[in-house]
């Protein structure tokens, strides 16, 4: 087996040629440089998934990852059943699933040379489901390989990080993410450079901007707010506005998933397959309160990509009134970026910055959204 395996299997990794690298060197059997576990990190839409699953494809693939096999595909599917792959839309991954997971780690492949586990979000994993997970990477079964996923090393915990080989994934260019969309979307180049550059390296997030219109005119949205920011009346409305347009936006993208989610629930009861009638309550109940914690991460997570779009427009503020010379990325909003630079200081817009900061921390530690929104724009105003 060779190191030099088809570079289609890695295309949608842009801009990540020396974790690439890293990877397919462990691919190709050269001495020491395949382990275990891995910890793969890397901000936010850097693609430490697609990494993950690219590299689960090429373990497996009999050619070293061709891309194009029936094994490669299913694995990049997620279909293969020698590749698990754990991710959550809650809060956290409880020590349930952790168990369960682990147990699947202890069965030998059926298929590939391997039984790959993934974790897509282990930076959400609970104590108690880390203390079980340790004991899986510490002790790992024959054959089998870990790669974890998380924004930073940080993230994991300790003596679970230190037991990991560590690849790390950087911020890939506007160009390459423009690049990206053009040769896999069919983008045209200035639609792709456009939405590539105010995404800020974010694949997934360019890739909505350009395919949702809804998407677009969200961040219109928010970033028309803040000529909004006249009093302290307007700054409540608009934080409510905020709030209440991520909360309907929530809803229904949730609302078939949670009907389905009760209905098969409701069905596995009433068969006598589920718990006994005196747990059904709180099976249900069980299952309303997920629910609740994955729209809660749902509207947090929309919430940051407009804390996001008011970051780069402040930015941009502070690019005019510095003369720094870097580009732009609100090109569309250049006017009002001039007019509020002027009539602005530099230290007021770091310290509004601060606030978009502060509101970001705010959110992370549980505090009411519409509070923490409420108080960034009255900072704002």
């Amino acid at each position: 087996m060779t190191v030099g395996v088809a570079v289609s299997l890695w295309d949608d990794l842009v801009g990540q040629a020396q974790a690439v690298a890293e990877l397919r060197q462990a691919v190709s059997g050269a001495a020491h440089a395949m382990t275990h576990a891995w910890l793969i990190t890397g901000p936010p839409g850097s693609g430490r998934s697609n990494a993950a699953r690219a590299f689960a494809a090429a373990l497996q693939c009999p050619d070293g990852g061709c891309g194009a096999c029936q094994t490669c595909r299913t694995c990049l599917s997620g279909a293969h059943p020698d590749v698990t792959l754990m991710r959550t839309e809650q809060l956290s991954i409880g020590v349930d699933e952790v168990r369960r997971l682990v147990r699947r780690a202890s069965m030998a492949p059926t298929l590939g040379s391997r039984q790959v586990l993934i974790v897509e979000d282990a930076d959400r994993v609970t104590e108690r489901g880390a203390d079980a997970l340790l004991k899986a990477v510490e002790e790992p079964a024959r054959r089998t390989v870990w790669l974890l996923c998380a924004p930073t090393a940080d993230d994991v915990q300790v003596t679970i990080r230190s037991r990991c080989r560590q690849v790390n994934l950087v911020t890939p260019s506007d160009r390459a993410v423009a690049d990206l969309l053009v040769r896999r979307d069919g983008l045209d180049r200035p639609r792709a450079e456009f939405v590539a550059r105010l995404a800020q390296g974010h694949i997934g997030r360019a890739r909505g901007l350009a395919r949702d219109g809804q998407a677009m005119r969200r961040r219109r949205d928010v970033l028309q707010a803040v000529s909004r920011l006249t009093g302290l009346g307007q700054c409540l409305r608009q934080a409510e506005r905020l709030i209440s347009t991520t909360q309907d936006e929530v809803a229904s993208a949730v609302a078939e998933l949670d009907r389905r989610e009760r209905e098969e629930l409701s069905g596995t009861l009433v068969s006598g397959r589920g718990p006994k009638v005196r747990h059904a309550a709180v099976a249900l109940k069980e299952l309303a309160d997920q629910q609740q914690l994955r729209a809660k991460r749902l509207q947090r997570d929309g919430l940051d990509a407009a804390l996001g779009q008011l970051t780069s427009y402040y930015r941009d503020v502070l690019v005019r009134q510095t003369g720094a010379g870097a580009g732009l990325i609100n090109l569309d909003f250049e006017e009002e970026i001039a007019e509020l630079a002027r009539r602005t200081s530099p230290e007021t817009t770091v310290a509004r910055l601060d606030a978009i900061l502060a509101c970001r921390v705010a959110l992370e530690g549980n505090v009411a959204p519409l509070l923490a929104v409420e108080a960034l724009f009255v900072s704002l105003m």
